[in-house]
């Protein structure tokens, strides 16, 4: 069974989502305060955690940032305000989905789904991608160049994982999130972008990810 933290200050929903999640053999376990969700992942093990953007202490994109310091665990932020911008920066701060309040469960358990099947999902013959200094362990699911661990979170490393084996093809930005999210709106669309900066600045010095105007994105990247 996985085991979800959620990390929101409004106890009832919590209560709610626990009893709602266990529908679907998935365990929730909660905390009001950030301080109280950054002892609980020290002392426990969790597969993905769902983070409100409105709490005591620290905001949710505070707690973001301090989580993504030292985890890539996936991250779903929850905001009621349901503003783009807020959105933008959960994504730019390396949040893997968002989800604006009010919102139906079963939708989260939805997304909680499809991201723990993406973290989990394992290659039937893991084999190491290699570009030059680049390495993409696709059996562990990192990327490291001249051996220095890359600490890309779920998303990013996906995204790389898949530009890499698209090698010299270029892909739109609908083709990488019918691939990797499943919709194509626009909102997600302005997420791939984000994405891409993101990456590029954790590949450096290396340039291997070109953007094809007008038509999106290709790696250029030499197989060695």
């Amino acid at each position: 069974m996985n085991t979800i933290l959620c990390i929101d200050d409004d106890e009832r929903l919590a209560e709610l989502l626990r009893q709602f999640f266990l529908r679907y053999d998935l365990k929730l376990d909660s905390a009001i305060r950030p301080s109280e969700g950054f002892e609980k992942l020290r002392h426990g093990k969790y597969d993905l955690i769902i983070l409100d953007v409105m709490l005591p202490e620290m905001d949710g994109f505070e707690v973001c940032k301090t989580i993504r310091k030292h985890s890539d665990i996936p991250i779903i932020m929850l905001t009621a305000r349901g503003e783009v911008m807020d959105r933008v920066i959960g994504l730019e701060l390396g949040a893997d989905d968002y989800l604006p309040k009010p919102f139906e469960p079963r939708e989260l358990v939805a997304r909680v789904q499809s991201i723990l099947k993406r973290t989990h999902r394992k290659a039937d013959q893991p084999v190491n991608l290699c570009f030059g200094a680049l390495v993409i362990d696709t059996g562990l699911k990192q990327a490291s160049i001249e051996s220095r661990d890359l600490q890309l979170s779920t998303m990013e490393y996906h995204l790389l994982e898949l530009l890499a084996h698209s090698a010299g093809t270029t892909l739109s930005r609908d083709d990488i999130l019918n691939t990797l999210r499943g919709t194509d709106s626009e909102l997600y669309t302005r997420s791939v972008d984000i994405a891409i900066s993101r990456l590029r600045q954790k590949l450096k010095p290396m340039d291997v990810i070109k953007t094809v105007r007008g038509s999106g994105y290709v790696f250029v990247g030499k197989p060695s």
